[in-house]
């Protein structure tokens, strides 16, 4: 096990506790010595729900509530929910149900005001937004980066962190200054899925070695995850809810310690204003 000292936080895993694991994979990650946990809403065409107005978003952001509340009792730290509308949606939208980009802009939009009065009543840490990961249409392109600009000026309205969804890239300076003049923090942007370092946001490092590594050796503030789906179609599309706390127990053998804190107590200070310590529950 790892030093009891240690918070262990994984910060962007996601749960289906009606269709697959659930709370059985926060049982696998706090055995493991995992401590915390940021917990992303699933798409939410995943759990059956095909909106028509940013209110029908509400049944996925409650059922992600309910799983945060149900796995912070198996934790010695505790979980937070994390809210918003999956950048994909839009193709699913404009492609499979004949909206409009601008249309599509506007109801994803709007499930984002939704999920952000979670955020501002407390019941959510922060937000999710994004843009394709894929080659899209300059429309769509367009559309979907008004949504990413809406989420940032709902979050420098909540004064809270929004972590994107986006292409691959290692240079995103826009995007933070984008966050910026919206009146976000730049620390408060997270680049989800990163490889070891982003200019412009946070990277929520995927935690494999190599990438650890090159996050580690930089030296600046970085978080990290797994990406855990909890999907039985795709049981090995990204990493298992045991990795974090295994590549923590790694990077300190490795004698990466101070990497380690960083990751785990002052990058969630620094992004989301949490304390990982204070949260910890260890037995004595």
């Amino acid at each position: 096990m790892l030093d009891e000292e240690t918070p262990v936080l994984d910060n962007h895993l996601h749960l289906d506790p009606d269709n697959h694991r659930g709370i059985d994979a926060v049982k696998d990650f706090a055995r493991l010595g995992g401590t915390h946990l940021l917990v992303v809403n699933k798409p939410s065409w995943h759990l059956g729900v095909e909106a028509e107005t940013g209110e029908d978003f509400r049944s996925v952001f409650e059922r992600t509530i309910e799983i945060v509340e149900e796995a912070t009792q198996e934790l010695e730290g505790r979980a937070w929910p994390v809210l918003g509308v999956h950048p994909g949606l839009i193709s699913r939208l404009v492609d499979d149900r004949g909206f409009e980009p601008e249309e599509a802009r506007d109801l994803m939009q709007a499930g984002l005001d939704v999920a952000a009065a979670y955020v501002a009543d407390g019941e959510a840490l922060a937000l999710k937004s994004g843009r394709p990961h894929y080659d899209v249409s300059d429309a769509v392109w367009e559309a979907s980066n008004e949504v990413m600009r809406h989420a940032f000026e709902l979050g420098g309205d909540l004064d809270c962190a929004v972590q994107l969804h986006t292409e691959a890239s290692e240079e995103m300076t826009t995007v933070a200054e984008w966050a910026e003049d919206a009146g976000m923090e730049r620390h408060q942007v997270v680049k989800h899925y990163a490889a070891g370092r982003v200019e412009g946001p946070i990277p929520s490092v995927m935690s494999e070695k190599d990438r650890l590594e090159r996050a580690a050796r930089r030296g600046e503030p970085f978080l990290m995850e797994t990406d855990y789906v909890d999907d039985p179609d795709r049981p090995g599309a990204v990493l298992g809810p045991k990795t974090v706390p295994r590549r923590v127990r790694w990077m300190l053998e490795e004698g990466y310690d101070e990497a380690v804190r960083t990751a785990h107590v002052e990058t969630p200070e620094l992004v989301y204003g949490i304390d990982t310590e204070a949260t910890l529950e260890r037995e004595s």
